[in-house]
């Protein structure tokens, strides 16, 4: 028998944190988070994390786990996350999904291994020296002559990636991207219900605009400043999420505040979009357009309690 998973997924500014929660309560389940920024302690405005009392006493996993300084990947994660779901399911609950780091989400659906893509310390460096010596748009079209689908997947600034697809290449003479699609195409090991929240595009366009003019109200300036202050650079995994990068640069006269906001607003339109197209590529994703439901979250949710029980999950309210 497999073990029930449920994933609430979608565009950042789609609306997942109310709903999950909602979820559940219903279900008798508990919340794991997907985000590659929540993790981190002392970094709440720029990730949108959820607060206390949005949680109603609901148990959430992997959120304010990390310090700002250590770094997190995909690889951790997965450990992170599947360690939380054996707790989760100790329990007798059902485990959660919620964010939207699909990379992430399918490393757990599709439990992909990542033992394969083991580090070479001296090619690595010999790439970082690349990159600091010619700029990472020369490392990225080291990426596109060899593994022209990462290349098309990885923007040239996600030096990190880059480096990972290339360092993959070297070991097995093969592209990561063919690696990634084999494990894609594995059948998930839990009895899975994979839910994309979405809304209309021009509204969710708005919707992200209206969020960061929020978290420069909540103090984001402030507290990058804070991290600044307490030895937080921008080679650090953490201080280039968006909303930290842009502002830093700001704190470090790169451009206007004014311009930072434009680009946070610009580049966070740019990552929904991407987000879209990766869930459209993921197999039995189960699409939740919220204008269908004429944006009612009640709506919403009873066909999603709808389609767990047709899976036969037990214990939903």
């Amino acid at each position: 028998m497999k073990q029930p998973l449920i994933v609430l997924t979608g565009p950042t500014a789609a609306g997942k944190t109310s709903l999950s929660v909602s979820l559940a309560e219903r279900i008798n389940g508990e919340i794991i988070s997907a985000d590659s920024m929540q993790v981190y302690r002392e970094m709440d405005i720029g990730s949108a994390k959820i607060r206390k009392d949005e949680m109603r006493g609901i148990p959430h996993y992997l959120i304010d786990v990390l310090d700002p300084r250590e770094e997190f990947h995909i690889v951790k994660f997965q450990q992170m996350a599947k360690a939380a779901m054996e707790k989760i399911y100790a329990k007798g609950k059902i485990p959660i999904l919620v964010g939207g780091t699909g990379f992430y989400i399918q490393a757990v659906t599709r439990d992909i291994d990542f033992t394969e893509a083991g580090q070479e310390d001296g090619y690595r460096a010999e790439l970082e020296g690349l990159a600091e010596e010619k700029g990472c748009e020369y490392l990225h079209e080291m990426l596109e002559k060899v593994d022209p689908e990462s290349a098309k997947a990885i923007h040239a600034h996600n030096v990190k990636r880059v480096i990972r697809a290339l360092e993959f290449y070297h070991q097995n003479n093969s592209p990561i991207s063919a690696h990634n699609m084999t494990q894609r195409e594995q059948e998930s090991p839990y009895d899975l219900a994979y839910f994309v929240l979405n809304v209309p595009r021009e509204l969710l366009y708005e919707r992200i605009d209206k969020r960061v003019d929020e978290m420069l109200g909540d103090g984001l300036v402030e507290e990058v400043k804070r991290l600044k202050e307490e030895g937080c650079t921008r080679g650090m995994v953490s201080m280039q999420g968006l909303g930290y990068k842009e502002i830093l640069a700001y704190l470090e006269g790169e451009y206007s505040l004014e311009e930072a906001v434009r680009i946070l607003k610009r580049d966070t339109r740019h990552f929904a979009k991407r987000q879209l197209t990766w869930f459209r590529r993921e197999r039995d994703v189960i699409w939740v357009n919220k204008d269908e439901f004429d944006y009612r979250e009640d709506r919403i949710l009873e066909y999603m309690l709808s389609v767990c029980r047709e899976k036969g999950m037990k214990g939903i309210q």
